[in-house]
């Protein structure tokens, strides 16, 4: 899909095994033009530079978390924000998808059993 080589992705995560496998799952549906960061500081700076059309952000990083970091990476511009957690209580769903985000999933590894995101949200329509 030469649609997808085009959208810009942020993948944000602490742990690099966890960026390269979700990476790597992205490519499979052929999302090539992926930005990654391992700190909520380096996200903001990859975005603002690279201005991405998605974010995927993990909910736990060493220096904030992803409720904070989705707000401000929504102030510098509105695109759709996933989230990946391994923590699946249905308050912290609620907390995300309640601040704007547009999905929440359940651990990394869930990730590729939903068809990379469903496809990026349908490529970033979001179903």
């Amino acid at each position: 899909m030469q649609f997808n080589k085009q959208k810009r992705i942020l993948l944000v995560d602490d742990e690099p095994e966890l960026l390269d496998m979700v990476a790597s799952i992205l490519k499979e549906y052929d999302f090539e033009n992926i930005q990654t960061a391992q700190t909520a500081k380096e996200a903001v700076s990859v975005a603002k530079e690279y201005s991405p059309e998605l974010a995927i952000l993990d909910v736990m990083l060493p220096d904030g978390d992803d409720f904070s970091l989705m707000k401000i990476l929504k102030e510098q511009k509105d695109y759709p924000i996933l989230f990946l957690t391994a923590k699946g209580e249905d308050e912290d769903k609620l907390e995300g998808l309640g601040l704007g985000a547009d999905k929440k999933t359940v651990t990394p590894a869930a990730l590729a059993t939903q068809t990379a995101l469903e496809q990026a949200g349908k490529t970033f329509g979001l179903w």
